[in-house]
């Protein structure tokens, strides 16, 4: 079997309703946008796709495809993984290739293999479980009173636990932490992630309110680009850190903040920023090395399918971004989320695909 076309097709992504904002100095949801999927086609007729949605996404991904991309995959054989995976990276070397789209052809093969052998993908990547508890994932909310609302809908509509995506001020977020403990009591999983608004000295402060708070982890309250600052961090609070989200190197890169002992939850595995399905997985069994969790990072549908197959994780991650609370359809009414049963992995009904692309879109369970 040989790759005999390769193409870029653009889709509309539709704007959050209602619209949600992150913390202080972020940028919220977009407004409608474009995005795009790579099509992967054989001369045995198997095709596989995945989705690439930022902003330009059709731009950037058309350019990769056929300045750099097409070239190396027109006539190789598609069950080849291990070596196009590796190609992937030695190309970013001169051509820096973004995050996002350093896994995107990773998780095009994936889903091409599982179509060919009738499989989803989570079986192939030799399944650990079918399903796994949710956690509510929120947006950032105006108030404290949002934000304790939002979590009592939440844990009414089955959610195994919270975390905060909150305001990016040290002061206000620990006293925030610690009214949610007061509110949801000592019995429900409490997480922050700090998206990465944070200096040491302001990490430790809420480090230490968060431990205070018992919450389970602690994810990233400053950007990943100084180990040792996170290696200082972890010596100074007594709070799990989950590091290593948005990092460039992959397992590579994962393996310094565990070697130093920063990573004393662990570290984050997903195909959008660990370059695919196969860089996540290298991710978890380097976690499982070292007896640490690789807690899955996204609500995308290749995510849902690595929840399946990692050991090392804990839940899957449900983004809540509205003050009126509407689960997520892949979590039924005891938060639990159940296996994919579909061949491959399959786009997201969402987003609105030229009639070539509907074969690939997931269908109801």
């Amino acid at each position: 079997m040989k790759i005999t076309h390769v193409t870029v097709h653009r889709i509309d992504v539709p704007a959050a309703s209602p619209p949600f904002r992150w913390r202080d100095g972020l940028s919220g949801s977009a407004p409608v946008g474009d995005g795009a999927v790579l099509h992967l086609g054989t001369d045995d007729g198997v095709e596989g796709v995945a989705l690439f949605v930022r902003p330009g996404a059709h731009a950037t991904l058309t350019t990769l495809v056929d300045q750099v991309f097409r070239e190396e995959l027109i006539g190789a054989d598609p069950l080849q993984r291990e070596w196009l995976w590796h190609r992937v990276w030695e190309l970013d070397r001169i051509h820096e290739l973004p995050l996002p789209a350093l896994g995107l052809i990773d998780i095009a093969l994936w889903d091409l293999a599982g179509r060919s052998l009738g499989q989803p993908v989570w079986r192939l990547l030799g399944g650990f479980r079918e399903s796994i508890p949710a956690y509510a994932s929120t947006s950032t909310f105006s108030s404290t009173d949002e934000f304790l609302d939002v979590a009592d809908q939440c844990l009414a509509l089955g959610y195994h636990g919270i975390k905060l995506h909150a305001w990016g001020d040290a002061r206000r977020d620990a006293e925030l932490s610690h009214t949610l403990r007061d509110h949801v009591g000592p019995d429900v999983p409490l997480m922050y992630d700090g998206s990465a608004g944070f200096d040491l000295p302001d990490a430790i402060r809420l480090g230490r309110a968060l431990s205070e708070a018992d919450y389970l982890w602690y994810e990233e309250p400053m950007r990943e680009f100084s180990i040792s600052s996170y290696q200082r961090l972890a010596e100074a609070v007594d709070i799990p850190l989950l590091v290593a989200e948005t990092s460039d190197g992959v397992h590579m890169n994962s393996a310094d903040f565990i070697r130093t002992g920063a990573a004393t939850f662990g570290v984050r595995a997903g195909t959008t920023l660990r370059g695919g399905i196969t860089g996540a997985m290298r991710t978890a069994h380097l976690a499982d090395a070292y007896r640490l969790r690789a807690e899955v990072h996204g609500s995308d549908i290749p995510n849902h399918h690595l929840c399946m197959a990692i050991s090392n994780t804990t839940y899957y991650e449900s983004l809540v971004t509205a003050t009126d609370v509407v689960r997520e359809r892949h979590v039924d009414d005891q938060g639990l989320v159940h296996a994919p049963t579909g061949p491959g992995i399959a786009l997201p009904v969402d987003f609105g695909y030229s009639e070539e692309l509907l074969p690939f879109v997931e269908q109801p369970r």
